[in-house]
């Protein structure tokens, strides 16, 4: 939509109602033909690329966490290969996209000077290219914010906790379920929600909850931890697994959050002004 955009600013500035229209559509073409938007709009891009399929597969209502985690995984590598080997193709796309789109390129080796107008000034650093400026304070950087919080959001506990979490998921007949990995989920992470009494009890009750669910014809269509907890609810069995059904509302109650690439383009930009 670049090519489009810029067309209608243009015919704003020119056919505008009135000067404010023309203004204000002359500010915004200024800005969106400048190479700056011009390198933080395509990287915005790359990165969410990257980002995206992690993001969609956390947005889902029902959540295949062992591929969501092995997501998360992948999702660090390609921006760690972005940030270590992506520059030089990056600038070619960057100085590609300004060619066909008529955007003038800065001479990448000249001193980065900030500011606007009349108030431009040398950087502090005196060796501070424009090249650099843009790789090392807005790529590298925000690639770096990046895996800073998915390393954040996605620790090894949180990893670790997700993944015993999976081993009640009723995809598939139950084939990631694993008592042992529930009952340590329990131990390590719900200490507080389970008296020592019943945990022991906890195991006896998944091992006839599992057989119970996977062969009552009521439960056979229900494929995710969500419709199992109502489908309890609704067949009165909540009361005979009490302690399933505990652990099973407690687990739906994990948050997991997403959208941490836009936030660093607006913290990047609020450093900026």
């Amino acid at each position: 939509m670049f090519s489009a955009t810029r067309t209608v600013l243009q015919n704003i500035v020119t056919d505008g109602a009135n000067y404010s229209q023309h203004g204000d559509a002359d500010s915004a073409y200024t800005t969106i033909t400048s190479f700056q938007f011009i390198f933080i709009l395509l990287l915005m891009k790359e990165i969410m690329g990257v980002t995206y399929v992690l993001c969609q597969a956390l947005e889902q209502r029902s959540q295949d966490i062992l591929n969501a985690m092995h997501l998360v995984s992948t999702t660090k590598h390609l921006l760690k290969k972005l940030r270590d080997s992506g520059w030089d193709t990056f600038l070619r796309d960057v100085n590609s996209f300004c060619e066909s789109n008529e955007v003038e390129m800065p001479d990448m080796n000249s001193a980065y000077k900030v500011g606007r107008g009349n108030s431009i000034h040398q950087s502090r650093d005196t060796n501070i290219t424009i090249e650099h400026h843009f790789h090392f304070n807005i790529f590298m950087n925000t690639i770096d914010t990046q895996l800073k919080e998915l390393n954040c959001r996605f620790n090894e506990q949180t990893l670790e906790l997700l993944t015993f979490s999976s081993a009640l998921d009723p995809s598939d007949s139950y084939k990631s379920f694993k008592v042992d990995h529930i009952c340590t989920l329990v131990d390590k992470y719900y200490l507080a929600d389970f008296t020592e009494q019943e945990r022991m009890l906890l195991k006896f009750q998944l091992n006839h909850y599992h057989l119970d669910m996977t062969k009552h014809e009521d439960f056979c269509h229900l494929s995710t931890l969500t419709a199992r907890c109502e489908g309890l609810t609704a067949t009165k069995k909540a009361s005979v697994y009490f302690l399933v059904d505990r652990l099973i509302r407690l687990i739906l109650l994990l948050p997991v959050s997403t959208g941490t690439t836009e936030q660093a383009f607006f913290n990047y930009e609020a450093n900026e002004n």
